[in-house]
C-alpha cells in the first residue's frame, strides 16, 4: 500500500479499536484458560550463557550513585564507553526481568521489572553487541524465567543494524543495542484486536526501564523507531507476523563507527509453542504491516530530523531528589490494586509530572516545536489544587485549570467505570492529534505517538514510587475521554492513562 493508504489503515485501527460503553458490553467474551499463553520464550536447543546473579541488585556493593528521579528523567550525565557485563545484566534485568514473586492464592507468581497489561509480558528483548568484557559479540535472547542469555547468532551483527537504521549514529557507534520485539499472541489472548496497541503501551514502560538504568550508569541510551522491519526481524531470527521488532536502543558509544551490512537470513530456530491452540486477529496483522518501513521508508524518516532537547522548551529540572537509586525504585515498585481516598501532596504531583514530560532521547521529530503527546489530568485529591480538570504546560511546569469541581464519579466512568479510577488522587491522561502525528510523520507516527506516550507513563510511574506514591496503569474510554477535555483536545486522541495515588495496601512478596 502507499503512505496515504498505509496512514487511512492505521487510523482506521485505532478507531476500530476505541473502547466505548457499547463495545465493552457487546465485545465481552470469556477468557479460554485452557489456551493461556506461556509467558516466556523457550528455545527447544539454545546454548545459554549465564549472567552475574546479583548484578542488577542495589546492594552488591556498587549502587548508583545516580539519585532516582535525575535517572528517571534523563538528567544524569553520559559519558562514551562501552556497557559491562554487569551493566548488560542490570539493563536487561531491571527492564523485563522477575523482580520478586507474588502470593496468590494458588501459589505464586512472577513479578517483572516494568509493567505489563494483564501481567501477560508479551516484550521479548535482544541483545545485539560487539565483544564486551566477559561476553563474546553475538545476538543473545534474554531469558527473563532464568536471567539467562541464550545464542540466536555468534559473532558482530551490529553492522546488520546500522543498515537497517539507515546508518543512524548512536547505532553506529554503539558497543551494544537492545531489540525489543512482542509477542502479539501473548497479550492478544485477554485483549483481542486492542493488543497491538499494548504492543506500544507495554514496551514504552519497559524502555522507561532501560533508559533509567542506563541513566543511573552513565551510560548513552536512545530510543530508535525508525527501522527495516524485515531486516531487523531477520536479525533477531523472528518472523514478523506472530512475534515482531517495535524499537532498538543503543546502549554505550565511543566503539568505533561499525559499517552497514546485509541483515542475514533467519534461522528458524525452532521455540516451545506458547499455547495449543492460537486464535488470528486480522487487525493487528494489518496494522503492523500499515505502519512498516521498507529501506526507502527509513530514508524517509531519517530525513525528518529527530528532536533534539531543545526542540522545545524543557521546563525546570526535576527537584525533589531522593538518595535512593533506580535499582531500587525498580526493584520496590509495585502495581497499585487499590487506591485510599486520601490526597497526594503538589510538590510530589508536580515532580512526576515534570519527570514524565521532560524531553526523550528518542529519533521522532516533535510536532510544531512541541512534544509528540500533551498531558491532560483529572484531579481527585491534591493538597494545594483544586479538583478539577487541568493540561499540563511542560515549558513553564504549570497546571492550567480547565474546568473546576469534584470530578471523582467521572473520572471513574472514563476508566471503564473502575474504582481505580475514583479512588486515585490523579488521573494522568496522555493525548495526541493522530492527524498530525501521520501527517508529519507518516503511518510510522502512529508508533511514535504511543511509545512517547508510553515512556512518558513510565517515567510517571517510576517517579511515583521514588517519591513514596503508588501507580497503575488503566484503559478507558477513547472518545469520552477527549470529549471530557474538549475543547481544549478536540481533535486529539488518548495514548496512555495513568493513576497516582496513595496506595491501600501492599501485597506480601517473596524474594526472588
Amino acid at each position: 500500500m502507499n503512505s496515504d493508504e498505509a496512514v487511512q489503515a492505521i487510523l482506521s485501527y485505532h478507531e476500530k479499536t476505541n473502547h466505548s460503553v457499547r463495545s465493552v458490553r457487546e465485545g465481552n467474551f470469556a477468557l479460554d484458560f485452557s489456551i493461556l499463553p506461556r509467558l516466556y520464550k523457550l528455545y527447544r536447543r539454545a546454548q545459554t550463557v549465564a549472567l552475574p546473579e546479583d548484578a542488577a541488585l542495589p546492594d552488591d556493593g556498587a549502587p548508583s550513585t545516580v539519585p532516582a528521579l535525575a535517572a528517571i528523567a534523563g538528567e544524569a550525565a553520559a559519558t562514551d564507553g562501552a556497557p559491562s557485563l554487569d551493566d548488560v545484566t542490570a539493563l536487561l534485568k531491571l527492564s523485563a526481568g522477575i523482580t520478586k514473586w507474588l502470593k496468590v492464592p494458588n501459589g505464586r507468581m512472577a513479578f517483572r521489572a516494568a509493567s505489563c497489561t494483564g501481567a501477560l509480558y508479551h516484550i521479548e528483548l535482544y541483545l545485539v553487541c560487539g565483544d564486551l568484557p566477559g561476553l563474546p559479540a553475538g545476538v543473545y535472547q534474554y531469558g527473563a524465567h532464568d536471567n539467562a542469555l541464550r545464542i540466536v547468532r555468534a559473532g558482530d551483527h551490529r553492522g546488520a543494524l546500522v543498515a537497517a537504521t539507515g546508518g543512524d549514529e548512536a547505532v553506529a557507534a554503539a558497543p551494544a543495542s537492545i531489540v525489543y520485539t512482542s509477542v502479539f499472541w501473548r497479550n492478544a489472548w485477554k485483549y483481542q484486536s486492542r493488543a497491538y496497541r499494548h504492543t506500544y503501551w507495554d514496551c514504552g514502560t519497559v524502555l522507561a526501564n532501560t533508559l533509567a538504568v542506563a541513566g543511573s550508569r552513565g551510560l548513552r541510551a536512545r530510543v530508535v523507531t525508525g527501522f527495516v522491519d524485515d531486516s531487523v526481524n531477520r536479525l533477531v531470527d523472528v518472523d514478523g507476523v506472530k512475534e515482531a521488532s517495535v524499537a532498538v536502543v543503543p546502549v554505550g558509544a565511543g566503539a568505533g563507527a561499525v559499517q552497514p551490512e546485509a541483515a542475514p537470513a533467519r534461522l528458524n530456530l525452532e521455540t516451545l509453542p506458547y499455547s495449543p491452540k492460537e486464535i488470528d486477529y486480522p487487525l493487528i496483522r494489518e496494522a503492523h504491516a500499515a505502519t512498516s518501513l521498507d529501506e526507502e521508508g527509513v530514508v524517509a524518516w531519517r530525513a525528518q530530523g529527530a528532536a533534539s532537547p531543545f526542540d522545545f522548551p524543557q521546563g525546570e529540572r526535576v527537584d525533589g531528589e531522593t538518595a535512593e537509586s533506580v535499582e531500587r525504585v525498580i526493584l520496590r515498585r509495585g502495581s497499585t490494586r487499590q487506591f485510599q481516598l486520601a490526597p497526594i501532596g503538589e510538590d510530589a504531583l508536580r515532580t512526576t509530572l515534570a519527570a514524565a514530560m521532560r524531553p526523550l532521547p528518542g529519533d521522532w521529530p516533535s510536532l510544531d516545536g512541541a512534544p509528540v503527546n500533551t498531558l491532560y489530568l483529572i484531579v481527585n485529591a491534591v493538597d494545594g489544587l483544586q479538583p478539577g480538570g487541568y493540561v499540563y504546560h511542560p515549558e513553564d511546569s504549570e497546571l492550567e485549570l480547565l474546568m473546576d469541581g469534584d470530578q471523582r464519579f467521572i473520572a471513574g466512568h472514563l476508566g471503564l467505570n473502575q474504582a481505580l479510577a475514583h479512588d486515585a488522587a490523579a488521573n494522568c491522561y496522555f493525548l495526541t492529534d493522530l492527524g498530525a502525528a501521520t501527517a508529519a510523520m507518516g503511518a510510522r507516527g502512529y508508533r511514535a505517538a504511543q511509545l512517547d506516550a508510553s515512556v512518558r507513563a513510565g517515567r510517571l510511574y517510576l517517579s511515583a514510587y521514588a517519591m513514596g506514591l503508588g501507580a497503575t496503569g488503566l484503559t478507558f474510554f477513547d472518545d469520552e475521554v477527549t470529549q471530557f477535555f474538549s475543547p481544549h483536545a478536540a481533535g486529539k486522541s488518548v495514548m496512555f492513562l495513568t493513576l497516582l495515588g496513595v496506595p491501600q495496601k501492599r501485597r506480601r512478596v517473596m524474594p526472588e
